[in-house]
């Protein structure tokens, strides 16, 4: 299929088609006049790198990942559990910060009204 095609069967758009195909993600053939063709595993392909953006791994994290997939779904390989753990962990991490961050600008703002209203 021509990348409009993948475009449309995806709702990806064409310009991040050809990232994913520049970040090796994604693979194509060119014709003899230049233009991309994917195989019929393409629309699979483009949802499995959906659903790991989705989950904020890098580009890069994501390359790594893409050969470690189980047949057509999105079950990946036990070798990869670990990395995938350690990217949950980060999550979990930055989370906290966000909610102690969060938590300490609402003292603040309440200090403030609080004041504000004496």
């Amino acid at each position: 299929m021509k990348i409009g095609e993948l475009s449309r069967a995806t709702g990806v758009a064409a310009r991040l088609l050809r990232y994913y195909e520049a970040q090796g993600l994604l693979t194509s053939r060119r014709s003899n006049g230049g233009h991309r063709h994917y195989g019929p595993e393409a629309p699979g392909t483009v949802a499995r790198i959906r659903i790991l953006l989705a989950t904020g791994l890098p580009t890069r994290v994501i390359q790594e990942l893409m050969p470690c997939f189980v047949g057509d779904g999105t079950e990946l390989q036990a070798c990869v559990f670990d990395h995938l753990r350690n990217q949950l962990a980060g999550l979990d991490s930055r989370i906290a910060d966000l909610t102690q961050a969060r938590l300490a600008l609402g003292e603040i703002l309440d200090a403030s009204i609080g004041a504000g209203q004496r």
